[in-house]
């Protein structure tokens, strides 16, 4: 069997030795000195100004757009444009928010939303914010896409769970947009088992970030910004202080055990997606010898850092061909991530629209991808190699 994802971790038994020694030596577990460590680091590694981290990348999400509406940037019924091949806590928070979601179409060969596919939605429509999905390493013209928001006021996001490590344009997916946000589930580039961050370079975002974290409270700011806050509102008593919320928030912090494995995992990550990057060009070259696949274009993408192999067919019946050849070497694989997302259950209860999405619609029918990792060794990319050729 050839999993999605072999290990928790990179270096795992190394990294659980460590996990334990620290647990037992380690004064409090709750969020504190480790996760403000990993913030930091993930930050300079990013070449962000700031990094907040959250209990999951979902919660990220959440709280981008809490933080967004919180500071007026965005009201209920603000129409949010997001990549319409994408996972379902990139959309749920758009619901929840009391905003109008508007799906956005992907090209084909780039898996990705394009500043063509961009503007060809917003003939139709206005938007106040895009939240981009770069899917399983790729991207689209990142570069476009943010000049056509800029002309626009159009709120620029990006979700980079999947593209952790990617360059295009001389610049890391997920430094686009005004924030980003990340995931370290168990699956992921790099593991903190369940774990979160979001990238920004404003203050005041990163600021209410803080607050919408921590249930509406000032406890993780700065004193000067937290000086800011009691004098705004009145309060002369410290006490009070200790209990009062100044926002709208949830309880979304992460736990020492969190930002451990993150500083401890971090350490692995270049070598994590050098080694991704070479599996995929490798498997890349058996695909392209067989006409059956459709090419994906990464021409200007400097630095891939893939996340998981897409397959992506030219017809439903080759698709199920694949299906049966993958599954039949014992390799794990899974749908084009959730697919065409007007076509899950929550998004038809919740949201009545529904818009023409060709491209999304191809891969959704007539994509999967299996798993792309370093422990992924000589044997694992053979039997990929020998299911994507043509009996």
């Amino acid at each position: 069997m050839i999993p999605l994802m072999k290990n928790a971790f990179t270096n795992e038994y190394e990294t659980k030795k460590a996990l334990a020694d620290f647990i037992l030596k380690a004064p409090i577990l709750s969020m504190h000195d480790m996760c403000f460590k990993f913030e930091e680091e993930f930050s300079a590694f990013q070449e962000s100004h700031d990094a907040i981290l959250f209990n999951s990348g979902g919660s990220a999400n959440l709280a981008m757009f809490q933080t967004l509406k919180n500071l007026g940037l965005l009201k209920i019924g603000d129409k949010i444009g997001f990549s319409a091949l994408t996972w379902s806590t990139n959309v749920m928070p758009i619901i929840q928010m009391g905003f109008e979601p508007v799906p956005i179409d992907v090209d084909i060969n780039k898996l990705n939303v394009t500043s063509y596919t961009l503007e060809e939605r917003l003939k139709e429509v206005d938007l106040k914010a895009l939240f981009i999905t770069n899917v399983l390493g790729f991207a689209g013209d990142l570069d476009k896409i943010q000049d056509i928001c800029k002309n626009n006021n159009i709120i620029f996001l990006e979700d980079n769970c999947e593209a952790l490590g990617t360059e295009l344009y001389n610049k890391k997916t997920g430094s686009f947009g005004l924030m980003s946000s990340f995931s370290f589930f168990v699956a992921h580039h790099m593991s903190t088992i369940e774990g979160g961050m979001i990238c920004t370079d404003n203050e005041d975002i990163s600021d209410m970030l803080r607050i919408v974290r921590a249930n509406g409270w000032d406890r993780n700011l700065k004193a000067k910004k937290q000086h800011e806050l009691r004098k705004e509102n009145g309060l002369k008593s410290e006490f009070l202080a200790k209990y009062l919320f100044y926002d709208l928030g949830y309880n979304l912090r992460p736990t020492e055990i969190t930002g451990f494995l993150g500083v401890y995992q971090l350490q692995f990550l270049k070598d994590n997606v050098k080694i991704r990057e070479k599996n995929y060009l490798e498997l890349e070259k058996t695909a392209e010898l067989n006409n059956d696949f459709e090419k994906i274009d990464h021409s200007h993408i400097s630095k891939l850092s893939n996340f998981a192999y897409p397959v992506l067919c030219k017809s439903e019946k080759l698709k199920k061909r694949y299906l049966a050849q993958f599954s039949g070497a014992g390799i794990e694989i899974r749908p084009m991530i959730a697919g065409n997302i007007q076509k899950q259950p929550f998004y038809k209860k919740y949201c009545s629209s529904d818009y023409s999405l060709i491209g999304t619609d191809f891969i959704h029918n007539n994509g999967f991808y299996c798993g792309n990792y370093p422990e992924l060794g000589r044997i694992g990319l053979k039997t990929i190699k020998s299911s994507l050729q043509k009996y």
